[in-house]
């Protein structure tokens, strides 16, 4: 499974540690940038990763220094269910009930190691597929249109 990365200034830093921690739980890892610390826009990474992320090419990571810019922008993005996670309990959460497709990290507020616990646990918690959730995210996709 492919995991696209994106990031803007403030999350440069913890996107190039978990673009190797994927590497090592066996993804592969597609870094759609940034590649410093130099100030960017967020939102032309969130979409950028999105728009990978919405023709199926696999799950998206990104991160900013709240997380809250990069899942509004991403959401924009038709098909496009991104989340920001601060622990596991939401990671796994929002990928059992919600189907979350991108996920949205804080390069501020989170450190290395809880970065990766989050990642871990979303990638490896499957949709549960219950009738009322898979009804719920019909909902959710309807609205797009």
């Amino acid at each position: 499974m492919k995991v696209i990365f994106g990031a803007d200034h403030g999350g440069y830093k913890l996107k190039e540690v978990l673009k190797v921690y994927v590497k090592e739980l066996g993804y592969e890892a597609l870094d759609l940038g940034t590649d410093s610390e130099d100030s960017v826009d967020y939102p032309d990474y969130a979409a950028s990763v999105s728009r990978k992320v919405a023709a199926g090419d696999g799950f998206g990571i990104l991160v900013c220094r709240s997380a809250a810019g990069m899942v509004m922008a991403a959401n924009k993005i038709r098909g496009i269910r991104a989340v920001a996670a601060f622990d596991v309990k939401s990671a796994k959460h929002s990928k059992e009930h919600n189907d979350a497709n991108v996920l949205a990290l804080s390069g501020d507020w989170l450190t290395d190691e809880q970065a990766k616990a989050i990642v871990k646990a979303w990638l490896e918690t499957p949709f549960s597929n219950e009738p009322r959730h898979a009804k719920r995210i019909r909902k959710i996709m309807a609205l797009e249109s």
